[in-house]
């Protein structure tokens, strides 16, 4: 999870994020448009974190700046470890306006 907040948060790192992202649920996504550095992302804060076998769960606080404001983004992770590699496979995440997208 860290490492992932640190390839968004540092920018150029697509490759790394469609590595570490369950191959089903990455879709279209290129490492063009992942290593793309979007936001200006600040700290990462993770709240609650568990695991059941190859099966993860973060949930987290991602805060990132827009304009002077500063903004925090909602996750709640799932992770599925395969042949020892823990992937991203989605989750649910709630931005500052509450609503929730899976």
């Amino acid at each position: 999870m860290r490492s992932r907040f640190s390839a968004y948060c540092l920018g150029g790192f697509g490759n790394y994020l469609l590595d570490t992202w369950f191959p089903a649920t990455a879709k279209d996504l290129s490492a063009i448009e992942l290593s793309t550095k979007t936001c200006d992302w600040q700290r990462l804060e993770v709240l609650n974190k568990s695991q059941t076998g190859d099966e993860g769960f973060v949930e987290f606080n991602a805060w990132f700046l827009e304009g002077d404001e500063e903004k925090v983004l909602h996750e709640k992770s799932v992770f599925s470890r395969v042949q020892g590699r823990w992937l991203y496979v989605g989750g649910e995440v709630n931005d500052q306006a509450g609503e929730y997208d899976r």
